[in-house]
């Protein structure tokens, strides 16, 4: 038999591959991940991502709160990145854009009960965008760490804005997207907004991979055959800044990732992945 190179290493640490049949499985999965720290801890810190793969997450994160009564008025939360030029006008209210402050707002945070003072989104309109980054960074360590980190995956590869070329030990910066990048966001949130590719930000401010990797527990879902080569190359190929999502290779602590059947479809050890999650179904 094939040995995965980083499950189970040691006790605490470990990263767990689930390969389930369709979005809708991968989505109700995570959610319940999610909802059982909730539970388990209900003023923990939630590091969040932005982006089409989770809302299916979100959807569900919010039935279980209507019709299960899942409590987030203790629950802080931090976001992975915000369009530079975009979010919060002065009173932390939410205008008509396309930023992921507002994105946040109809998704998830308007329909539970968790408290605006307790949610935390890069400014993208910041006026000194490096101090405000350093408080960021500041605020998650003074609220004791992010207990479980959200993650999608770029169509290069990257985790958050973090760009091919960035740092492994980056921290929470302004940065230039990438073309790919720029193509991707524009075709799923911008063109059918009735803006022009030039008009969409070309910076971002977004968590370093150094800050991601600080997070207490990981939790990366990705959807969809054309993600499938990135989804192999992050898992299974060499930890490199050209795929900054490959840097969940090195992570200390308990990472879940969550895959659809067509995201894991080029994975060299998807029957060993499926074979370990059916044991842990039988043997649990």
């Amino acid at each position: 038999m094939v040995k995965q190179r980083k499950i189970y290493c040691k006790e605490g640490i470990f990263i767990k591959i689930y390969i389930k049949k369709d979005y809708e499985q991968l989505s109700e999965k995570a959610a319940t991940i999610i909802a059982e720290l909730v539970k388990e801890k209900p003023n923990c810190v939630l590091g969040l991502a932005t982006g089409s793969t989770p809302i299916g997450t979100y959807k569900r994160l919010i039935q279980m709160h209507k019709n299960e009564g899942l409590d987030f008025s203790q629950v802080k939360t931090f976001n992975l990145d915000e369009y530079y030029g975009l979010g919060f006008d002065e009173e932390k209210s939410y205008s008509e854009d396309q930023s992921y402050a507002r994105f946040m707002y109809e998704e998830l945070f308007k329909h539970i009960n968790v408290k605006p003072e307790n949610t935390h989104i890069p400014n993208g309109k910041a006026k000194d965008c490096e101090s405000f980054c350093r408080e960021y960074e500041e605020l998650i360590k003074n609220l004791g760490g992010i207990d479980l980190q959200v993650l999608g995956l770029g169509g290069d590869g990257h985790f958050a804005f973090n760009e091919p070329g960035s740092s492994l030990g980056s921290r929470t910066r302004k940065i230039a997207l990438t073309e790919q990048t720029l193509d991707d966001n524009y075709e799923a949130f911008y063109k059918d907004a009735g803006f022009t590719r030039e008009q969409m930000p070309h910076f971002a401010i977004t968590m370093g991979i150094g800050t991601i990797l600080e997070s207490k527990n990981l939790l990366m879902l990705v959807n969809g055959e054309k993600k499938a080569k990135i989804t192999a190359k992050a898992l299974e190929g060499p930890i490199t800044a050209s795929v900054t999502a490959s840097s969940i290779q090195l992570f200390s602590g308990k990472a879940y990732v969550i895959l659809d059947e067509l995201a894991a479809s080029e994975l060299e050890r998807y029957d060993y992945y499926k074979h370990i999650e059916k044991m842990e179904e039988k043997y649990s």
